[in-house]
């Protein structure tokens, strides 16, 4: 991770918004955060230990090497889990998204319509050159209408 992505993530708008996960890139910097922590640790503890006699100082040289690759094969395996988990999460989200179907048939047909009336060209009806003639004005019969009948009416 370089100076530069460090500001993005800071000075950008990336850190207050929540659709991207910003932990996957901070990893690297807890990972050498911790060896940093690791070596202060380590050269305070050396010359404390040496500082009160040579048997404690060679006590404390054991004690560096010791818990020093303890804590080095825990900082890595929770950093390796940590990516790990980040990966699957990413995988996830991934697999989600593409098996999302469209709640129902009118949604598809609305989103093709406002697709298609996007990718078509504005032409003003006047200008074209096919325009098609109005329906005829007739009236529609909608229902049958019996005969007249034959008997007379009293």
């Amino acid at each position: 991770m370089t100076l530069d992505d460090l500001k993005k993530i800071f000075l950008s708008p990336t850190l207050f918004r929540l659709e991207t996960i910003l932990s996957p890139r901070l990893v690297p910097v807890l990972y050498v955060t911790g060896l940093a922590a690791l070596l202060l640790w380590s050269v305070g503890h050396l010359f404390a230990s040496f500082g009160r006699n040579f048997g404690d100082g060679l006590w404390g040289l054991l004690e560096i090497a010791v818990y020093g690759a303890l804590f080095l094969i825990v900082l890595r395996v929770v950093c390796e889990v940590l990516l790990v988990f980040f990966k699957a999460n990413e995988g996830v989200t991934r697999a989600v998204s593409l098996s999302r179907v469209p709640t129902s048939l009118i949604d598809e047909v609305r989103d093709a319509i406002h697709d298609i009336a996007e990718d078509a060209p504005d032409e003003d009806i006047e200008t074209s050159e096919e325009v098609v003639p109005p329906a005829p004005t007739t009236p529609r019969r909608t229902a049958r209408r019996s005969p007249p009948s034959s008997k007379p009416d009293i």
